[in-house]
């Protein structure tokens, strides 16, 4: 339960304090520990799904009305996505155990053998809007990876993040490892963020999923390492060699599936050799779809509206989408690295040269040929969920799951040397 009375200094000084000890316990914890806690804590978000669904329809009733469609199809909890949340709980039971994990050896000419061993980061700081899915999966990932995890989920979430919690906080008990291990923060005043951004002394990373907003301020503002992740204006490029019914397929999958997710396509870039062709295509296959385009799109279709600058760099997460005309590859390419925020690209064509010239090209954390953008996810990467895209380039780049979530040390094994 939200309690706005709480000192926002005090209150994360304290969820530091108990995450910190409970990270040292969970260190120490074994893989059959952690499974049993995600498959309790599984079962118990099953049990408590008529009570999860009326916690969240209190969360969508306080912001009906004022929120977007979109925002409001990321906060919507129903059977089918407790269920999905459920399963990939179990789903990273079944994963292996990055702790411990040798990631290298080597003998020294002295005799000193040196391993080089995954080990949990320690303290992660959550910071989300919205998806109150988020909470479990996070809580999940950093459960398998060893790390503790407090979870500040958007006000407008509260009432799903508090159940979800108490989920994962039983099947940690359960199996003999400590509730301290996930604990949300419990007051939804502004400072609390800023003072989880500050705790240098408990938090080992922060990181934040949710609008460009949310992550420019963690970005500005923390003192503790972080794990960006910036908006997903993503591409999907048609080459004048794509199979055009394959690539309307595709395009609309890419926007349309869930539009307001970071991985769906927000700008249709298309090589002016098969633009009058692939246009009206898309336009039929997507009458639901409002399309912005340039002066060459707008004379094909007058179903297109024109674009402005700033519809290129725009992550709409709605039925929205961009389209830009372009002379070939290399215009295609430059287009792309240009306005992408990096998070993941897509070329469409059935040439394999123009396919590899974009994959090498774009520096996106997820580039693609044939595959809707919609792919980028953790969970289709195999990795159970994840805790976000990372659109940086050190530590994590990608779906972040339980791989990423680990750091290493260095065991030194030795017999008596002294270095001379």
């Amino acid at each position: 339960m939200t309690d706005q009375k709480l000192d926002p200094s005090i209150h994360i000084r304290e969820l530091g304090e108990r995450a910190k000890a409970a990270a040292r316990q969970l260190n120490a914890a074994t893989t059959d520990q952690k499974n049993a806690a995600l498959r309790a804590a599984a079962q118990a978000l099953r049990e408590r799904t008529d009570e999860l669904i009326a916690a969240n329809a209190k969360d969508v009733d306080s912001v009906r009305g004022a929120k977007p469609d979109s925002f409001i199809d990321r906060l919507m909890l129903d059977e089918t996505r407790i269920a999905g949340m459920a399963a990939a709980l179990e789903q990273i039971a079944e994963l292996p155990d990055p702790v411990g994990h040798n990631l290298a050896t080597f003998e020294r000419p002295n005799g000193l053998t040196i391993e080089r061993v995954a080990v949990p980061i320690g303290v992660i700081g959550m910071i989300y809007e919205s998806r109150p899915n988020v909470g479990a999966d996070a809580s999940a990932l950093c459960l398998k990876s060893g790390n503790a995890v407090i979870l500040r989920g958007g006000s407008e979430s509260r009432h799903s993040t508090r159940t979800i919690v108490e989920c994962m906080r039983s099947g940690l008990k359960s199996a003999g490892l400590p509730g301290d291990a996930v604990q949300a923060v419990r007051t939804t005043a502004r400072e609390a963020v800023a003072e989880l951004l500050r705790a240098v002394d408990t938090v080992d990373l922060v990181i934040p999923r949710g609008g460009r907003g949310l992550v420019e301020l963690v970005r500005d503002q923390a003192k503790v390492p972080t794990l960006l992740h910036l908006d997903g204006n993503c591409h999907s490029y048609i080459h004048e060699a794509a199979d055009l019914s394959k690539a309307v397929a595709i395009v609309r999958n890419a926007k349309l599936r869930r539009t307001g997710i970071c991985g769906a396509t927000e700008s249709i870039v298309i090589d002016a050799a098969v633009a009058r062709d692939v246009i009206p295509m898309l336009l039929e296959a997507m009458p639901d779809c409002e399309f912005r385009g340039d002066a060459e799109a707008a004379a094909i279709d007058a179903r297109i509206k024109p674009a402005s600058s700033e519809d290129y760099g725009t992550e709409y997460l709605d039925a929205i989408a961009s389209i830009k005309t372009v002379s070939g590859l290399d215009e295609g390419i430059e287009f792309v690295a240009r306005h992408s925020s990096g998070h993941t690209d897509a070329i469409l064509t059935e040439d394999r040269a123009a396919a590899r010239a974009f994959l090498t090209s774009i520096d996106s954390a997820v580039v693609m040929h044939n595959a809707s953008t919609q792919f980028s996810d953790g969970g289709e990467f195999g990795m159970g969920a994840e805790i976000g895209i990372a659109t940086g380039k050190m530590h994590a780049r990608g779906p972040v799951g339980l791989e990423q979530l680990t750091s290493f040390k260095y065991l030194v094994l030795g017999d008596g040397q002294t270095r001379p």
